[in-house]
């Protein structure tokens, strides 16, 4: 019986509804791409929530290494959610959502804190945090470089004064705009606590995966498949490092997915761009960096970590 993979399924939506009315268009594919994307998390072995930049393409993608190693499968086939699973049975689900933004807020609604038991409440699941200033910066390049028109299309519908990606500066998106900072603060404080009310749920920092990522890969994946061993780990790391995959990026090695080559005349516009721990300092004034922190200190979770003197020990550290 023949079965459509997921990204098949998402563009079955995308392009009958292309010519629709905008207004037709959003609320078409809002509805049918939230079943979709409920679908595909329901169907998932291992569910990665995090914020766009906070780590998960460069997740996905060392957890991929570690099947395509074992089962042959080509390098450049990166897991959303079956690709793998599809080529070898063997192979887990491993999918990711931001679990907010649109339609992908279906996945959020079923695991927010206090939701009704479901099935999708007992998954394996892995937040990826990092400090909501570097995803900030970082997803000012996405949302004005990389995004799809579609998903910018559907977020602008969402929020109460949509982003003109051609005109805004990054101080405004960062400090103003309704998917900057203070939304990003909120982001990361509310699944805080939903990961909490989960009893497979994990919080995983990105920090802690940039200074420790064969161990924290090891943690991670053990959930789903606890036999790989310590070679096979190094090589998914070795094959993940930052200089690895900005390389394959630049040369266009990846056809599909979240680290396709864009722009090779933008540096900006690559997928792997900097993954600088505090790197977000070094695009504002002393006094801009100051306000940030400040909302920082003032409104996020202490638990997650992003303090003062924790941020200072991870820069060294990495």
């Amino acid at each position: 019986m023949l079965t459509l993979n997921d990204g098949v399924k998402k563009w079955s939506v995308l392009v009958p509804t292309a010519a629709l009315p905008t207004s037709w268009r959003v609320a078409s594919r809002r509805s049918l791409l939230a079943r979709l994307e409920l679908a595909k998390a329901e169907r998932t072995d291992l569910l990665i929530i995090g914020h766009p930049k906070s780590g998960n393409t460069w997740l996905r993608t060392m957890i991929s290494r570690l099947y395509q190693v074992r089962h042959g499968i080509p390098a450049s086939v990166i897991v959303t959610s079956d690709e793998l699973a599809r080529r070898h049975p063997g192979v887990p689900r491993v999918s990711a959502t931001n679990g907010t933004y649109s339609y992908e807020g279906a996945v959020g609604e079923k695991l927010a804190p206090g939701a009704p038991d479901c099935p999708l409440r007992h998954k394996a699941i892995i937040m990826l945090a990092r400090n909501p200033c570097d995803i900030a910066v970082s997803w000012y390049f996405q949302f004005t470089k990389r995004q799809s028109a579609h998903k910018q299309e559907l977020i602008n519908h969402a929020i109460d004064h949509p982003i003109d990606r051609r005109s805004i500066s990054m101080w405004d998106f960062v400090r103003h705009s309704d998917i900057g900072l203070p939304f990003l603060i909120d982001y990361l404080n509310h699944w805080e606590r939903a990961i909490e009310d989960l009893e497979n749920g994990e919080l995983v920092r990105y920090e802690e995966l940039r200074a420790k990522p064969a161990e924290t890969l090891l943690r991670i994946v053990s959930r789903i498949d606890p036999s790989f061993t310590k070679d096979e780990i190094e090589e998914a790391v070795r094959f993940g490092s930052f200089d690895n995959l900005r390389k394959l990026e630049s040369q266009g090695f990846f056809r599909h997915g979240g680290l396709k080559l864009r722009n090779p005349n933008d540096v900006d516009s690559f997928k792997v761009r900097r993954g600088k721990v505090g790197g977000y300092r070094d695009y504002f004034t002393p006094e801009q960096v100051v306000e940030l922190e400040s909302l920082m200190a003032e409104r996020l979770s202490p638990s997650l970590g992003y303090t003062a003197a924790t941020e200072a020990a991870e820069q060294i550290a990495t």
